[in-house]
């Protein structure tokens, strides 16, 4: 199915928060672009503790990071109250253009750029079209709006795909 490769994600994790970002940073990764709902907190809801510490944890490091979310500004602004970093709002998900101008306000590139988020057809798909990293992880929260369950069916088979052709891989690397 090599029509569905350009929907798979570089990798998939359980969850944003057990990705090890000290180690991107020593592979030379300097920005990281992240979806919003979903992906660092449940749909809709506030900046958590557990958010927090990762953005306070992330500068530390030396990471510039962005939010990119097709919500309303005040969605996004809502969130970013505790966070303080960069944000783009209606960012026109899996659009190019936003996924381009937050590297630029970060000052970095393709190469040196992780996007992570919690959906194929947005998120992955935008983050694979500009040749950035993109990094899929599970939803946080199962309650979503209905136009995102649907999406989610359709994620299925892809996934599915997606897990077949490294299976495949797997076998013939050893």
């Amino acid at each position: 199915m090599g029509v569905l490769k350009c929907f798979y994600p570089d990798r998939q994790s359980e969850s944003t928060y057990h990705l090890d970002f000290e180690k991107f940073y020593k592979e030379g990764y300097r920005g990281i672009i992240f979806d919003i709902d979903n992906t660092l907190v449940p749909h809709g809801a506030k900046a958590d503790e557990r958010s927090v510490a990762l953005f306070k944890d992330l500068k530390k490091l030396g990471f510039q990071t962005m939010l990119l979310s097709n919500n309303k500004e005040a969605r996004v602004k809502k969130f970013n109250e505790k966070i303080q970093t960069g944000y783009i709002f209606k960012a026109g998900k899996p659009g190019k253009a936003n996924y381009y101008k937050a590297m630029q306000q970060m000052g970095t590139n393709e190469k040196n750029t992780l996007f992570i988020g919690d959906q194929l057809f947005t998120d992955v798909w935008g983050a694979k079209r500009v040749g950035i990293y993109s990094i899929l992880v599970q939803p946080i929260h199962p309650k979503e709006e209905i136009q995102i369950v649907l999406k989610r069916y359709l994620e299925k088979i892809v996934l599915y795909f997606y897990h077949k052709d490294l299976e495949r891989k797997e076998k013939r690397d050893r």
